[in-house]
């Protein structure tokens, strides 16, 4: 992986990306923690209704459909600002735990949403009561929990190897 990140970080678009002025960087890092910003309250609103802590006067599908947007939008942009920054700074990126820790728990948190969605949709379309069961109360908890993991483990790459020791690939001082 090493060598890809190394060859990544020389390609046009990379040296561009870095070349741009002083500021790309951070920009890009400024959009893409506003949008794990915005896919984080889309979620937690929605697992709060879930367990029954918000927005308990609005029924869950209309919840859902007012926040679906802002999470598949956020998401999107989130996606699209983190593949641009791992462009510009690959080796700083894909050679951390966190990152691909961080990789594997988008996947789950993505298709959880997904799988969620449809759930209500279907169900709502049916004529079928909406009403949460205890499990999906309990996976409403565990999905806040895992976007919270998602958002530390994205801030901790640049500390990968402070935090993981010998479990990461960075090497003892290398990492930033």
């Amino acid at each position: 992986m090493l060598e890809f990140a190394e060859w990544l970080q020389t390609t046009r678009l990379s040296v561009g990306l870095r070349a741009v002025d002083a500021w790309s960087i951070p920009v890009l890092q400024s959009i893409h923690i506003l949008m794990i910003g915005v896919v984080f309250v889309s979620v937690l609103v929605v697992a709060l209704r879930v367990l029954g802590r918000m927005r308990t006067d609005q029924p869950l599908p209309d919840v859902v459909s007012r926040f679906a947007p802002w999470l598949w939008g956020g998401l999107t942009v989130m996606l699209l600002t983190g593949a641009l920054r791992g462009i510009a700074e690959p080796v700083r990126q894909v050679t951390t735990l966190s990152f691909w820790l961080k990789m594997a728990l988008i996947v789950v948190g993505v298709v959880v949403a997904a799988a969620f969605q449809r759930s209500v949709r279907a169900k709502t379309a049916s004529g079928a009561a909406v009403a949460p069961s205890g499990a999906t109360k309990a996976f409403a908890g565990v999905t806040i929990v895992l976007w919270l993991a998602i958002i530390f483990l994205g801030r901790a790459i640049g500390y990968d190897y402070e935090i993981w020791g010998e479990l990461s690939p960075v090497h003892a001082g290398s990492a930033e």
